[in-house]
């Protein structure tokens, strides 16, 4: 098998690195990496298609894929997961004390589609039975282009949405990172679950998640023309996962800078299991259809479509 020119997009983390620093091969090809922050490499795989093989968020996944005009197609390793009880922002003067006080409020959001956006609706909706269609959206700019169905109320803000809870506009603030307001300290903002770590164990205990964010994503002209490719992706990343976990229970020299890694991970073993990374489509099958089914219920999708559909047929008995 002749090697391959490939270059691929993704964010540095404990995950990737061994695959971008060449310490996993890819078998067959010949790697460029290009290393970048989640939001332009989205952006540039979305709009240009501009990497052989991409991060992507999981939320403009599905919804380009269930709508027919997706570049894409997944392969199910899930470069980035991440609990979201902690980006709920509220105005602490607004009455707002628990999830339900959250009814019927404003709420800002960067993009509806934006996968931790997807997580806290569906999170809302079916674990406190909050009635998101009756919260008035508001959006900063979308890096596609959505359609909705009559009955949702989502409109741009047309103002910057951290000073938009700074300064009143909004009830609250949806947002993978804190807004200054909170960090400051320059308005009354708060997270509404201060304890949010004991907010999201309780909840990974009762619905057995931890959110998907990201997958790695190929392109379909790529992959039609290499269709050993994903396949070879798929485990090379998950041997760069088996590295990082590895690490983390090094302990005659700290590989992460934290002081208290081990108990860490300790905590972290009996909280999720020993693997608390799963790659595999079998073993986050019911994760992805939950996820299918709240862009269903947000008006992103028309209707369900198989998870199956989101990934190349190849990789979907690969184990994690």
């Amino acid at each position: 098998m002749s090697r391959i020119p490939l270059t691929m997009a993704m964010a540095a983390t404990d995950r990737t690195r061994p695959v971008l620093d060449g310490r996993v091969a890819i078998g067959g090809v010949d790697l460029n990496p290009i290393i970048g922050e989640p939001e332009d490499i989205f952006r540039r795989a979305l709009r240009d298609k501009a990497f052989g093989v991409t991060e992507l968020s999981m939320g403009s996944h599905i919804v380009t894929t269930a709508r027919g005009d997706s570049g894409y197609v997944g392969i199910p390793v899930f470069l980035s997961r991440a609990f979201r009880h902690s980006a709920i922002y509220i105005r602490t003067d607004r009455g707002i004390r628990t999830a339900a006080d959250l009814a019927g409020r404003t709420i800002g959001l960067p993009e509806y589609q934006q996968t931790a956006a997807l997580w806290v609706r569906g999170i809302l909706r079916e674990h406190y039975g909050v009635d998101t269609r009756g919260i008035r959206w508001r959006i900063g700019t979308e890096r596609i282009a959505i359609t909705l169905p009559a009955g949702f109320d989502v409109a741009p803000l047309g103002q910057d949405l951290p000073t938009a809870l700074a300064e009143g506009s909004i009830d609250a603030l949806i947002a993978p990172r804190p807004p200054a307001c909170l960090t400051d300290g320059s308005a009354p903002v708060a997270r509404l679950y201060p304890d949010y770590k004991a907010e999201e164990i309780a909840w990974h205990k009762a619905s057995g998640f931890f959110p998907i964010m990201h997958c790695i994503a190929i392109r379909k002209d790529v992959a039609d023309r290499h269709p050993w490719l994903p396949l070879e992706l798929f485990r090379a990343f998950a041997k760069a996962k088996a590295l990082s976990l590895a690490e983390l229970q090094l302990v005659n020299v700290l590989r992460v800078s934290l002081p208290w890694i081990a108990a860490a991970y300790e905590e972290q073993a009996a909280i999720m299991g020993g693997d608390p990374w799963p790659y595999g489509f079998a073993r986050n099958r019911e994760e992805v259809a939950a996820m299918i089914r709240y862009a269903v219920a947000d008006g992103l999708a028309a209707q369900p479509i198989p998870p199956e559909a989101l990934f190349h047929p190849s990789t979907l008995a690969e184990p994690g």
